[in-house]
This record gives structure tokens, sequence and C-alpha cells, in this order.
């Protein structure tokens, strides 16, 4: 009898920020150095920045003080202010992999006057393989996309925030 394969959840999180969608997207995606915590990295150097490029296509990555860079993925569909949706190309070992895609897909809804609310989900967790549940419980723990979102929130809402 062959084991059955269980396919992990996505990792979804709701926040709300006190900026209308146009700023939050921007926030996010143009402002990500502002908020993205440093310690939060492959680079052997420490992190002067990290970039998403705009448009489909644009790579998402860090850059070191050094120079050095370290992709994370790039971008697949860039749709202000609605929309964004990431390839995360980390594999298990915490490696960058081209041929690995797993989604980062973020939409910004517009939640009152001033406000926006932020439906976020990492999915396709199963492209990792065999690691794919213990990945998953590594990003969704409360060091990993819980914290980062925090650090995005906080700074969207303009809170000043040093990014651990």
């Amino acid at each position: 009898m062959t084991a059955k394969r269980i396919t992990p959840a996505p990792v979804r999180r709701t926040l709300h920020v006190n900026a209308e969608p146009a700023r939050a997207f921007d926030v996010f995606t143009r402002r990500i150095a502002a908020w993205w915590p440093v310690g939060h990295t492959l680079l052997r150097s420490p992190v002067k920045e990290t970039v998403i490029e705009p448009g489909a296509g644009g790579r998402w990555y860090q850059r070191g003080e050094d120079g050095s860079q370290c992709d994370i993925g790039r971008v697949l569909a860039w749709d202000p202010p609605a929309r964004l949706l990431l390839a995360w190309q980390l594999n298990a070992a915490w490696q960058f992999d081209p041929g690995l895609v797993t989604e980062v897909a973020v939409a910004f809804l517009e939640d009152g006057p001033g406000r926006t609310r932020v439906e976020f989900e990492h999915r396709l967790l199963e492209r990792m393989g065999e690691n794919s549940e213990a990945l998953r419980g590594q990003i969704d723990a409360p060091d990993g996309w819980t914290a980062i979102l925090e650090c995005y929130r906080a700074c969207a809402d303009g809170i000043t925030t040093e990014a651990a």
C-alpha cells in the first residue's frame, strides 16, 4: 500500500494597516528595505538593502554591505495597488534554487477610509518536496512570516521600527 502524501496548507495571514491601498502596496514593495528584518538573510555580509524590482519579471533580492547579492525570488505579477505575486525560490536548506517556485500572494483591499486589509498567502509549499512540512513549520513560526509581517504593518502604519 502506498502512503498518501499530505500537502502542507498554505501559510495565511490577514492584517490591517493604517494606509490606503496605494500606500500599503508601495510600502510593501518599494520600501521593503525599511521593514524587512535584517536578520532574515542568506548573505554573509550585513544587509544593505532588500529589493523588489517593480514589474513582472523583476528580481526580489538582498544586497550586502560588501556588494554581494542573494536572490530570494522574482515578481510574477505586479498589479498596483491591488495585488502582488512573488516567486519564493528558497529551498528547505535555505538556498536559492532557480528551479523551485513557491508563491507569495499579497492582496491590498480597501478597508475603510485610510485603511487597508492585507491578505497574505505563501502557497504551493508541497513543491519543497519531502521537507515541505518542516519548512512550513519554520515559515509559520512566530519568528517567520508573523514577525516579518508585523514589521511591515508597523512601517505601513507610520511607526518607526528597527527590523530585527
